[in-house]
């Protein structure tokens, strides 16, 4: 069967597998009619995702679940991808790259995003914590990339589509030019990358935003029918 991948079309975790399936020369397809807040409450979803988190990639051997782990099944299935790299050393310091943009760079900005969002509460002291923890992620990274084109070795891996996807969120709602500017040899690495031919076909163009987004109100958890009927 063809790989399905369960998921919304214009996301980053989307994005990640799309190009490296690009890479790697492995055609997979978007469910149809995937309707997110719907589709992934199925009971036929739950059993590939028992959570109904999103994406999840669909194959003849069975569902895969968390995007990094369905982009490295996807770079996988070119044998001796020169994105996972050709030893041992070179495939740990891709996944210690992957770990870090992960935990570092994604788990801050959405750690940001997600309240302004209203997706959670908003307190400005957690918000501060966790843009100076992000400062110092993008400092680190920046101090590798000063004397660095790629995260590792001298050609692109999964690591740095990874690592730019995760970066996307930030840039395009999050962190304006006078933001990033403190982090020079990363926008270069970023603009570098998004304007890969590869990346541009899945992307698109992409453009900085020109300020944080607003805080939006908390979104109310939605009441079940049996919640809703009057006593």
């Amino acid at each position: 069967m063809a790989l399905i991948l369960h998921a919304r079309k214009t996301n980053k975790n989307t994005y990640k597998i799309f190009i490296t399936a690009e890479y790697s020369g492995v055609e997979v397809k978007l469910a149809p009619n995937f309707e997110m807040g719907v589709s992934n409450k199925t009971p036929q979803y739950r059993k590939m995702n028992p959570i109904g988190k999103v994406p999840v990639l669909e194959t003849a051997d069975g569902p895969i679940f968390e995007s990094n782990a369905v982009a490295r099944y996807v770079a996988r299935l070119k044998p001796d991808n020169a994105l996972y790299g050709s030893s041992l050393i070179v495939h740990a310091q891709i996944e210690q790259w992957i770990d870090f943009s992960t935990l570092e760079i994604d788990g801050n900005i959405n750690d940001w995003y997600r309240p302004r969002m209203g997706q959670a509460p908003h307190h400005p002291p957690v918000e501060e914590f966790k843009i100076s923890a992000l400062r110092r992620a993008l400092g680190a990274l920046n101090t590798h990339l000063a004397s660095n084109k790629y995260l590792v070795g001298q050609s692109l891996t999964l690591a740095d589509i990874i690592m730019t996807c995760n970066l996307y969120r930030g840039f395009t709602r999050l962190m304006t030019k006078s933001f990033t500017s403190e982090f020079p040899h990363v926008e270069r690495y970023f603009w570098a990358l998004v304007n890969e031919p590869n990346f541009h076909k899945i992307i698109g163009e992409v453009k900085q935003t020109e300020a944080t987004i607003p805080i939006l109100p908390q979104q109310k958890p939605k009441e079940s029918a049996k919640q809703a009927q009057p006593k």
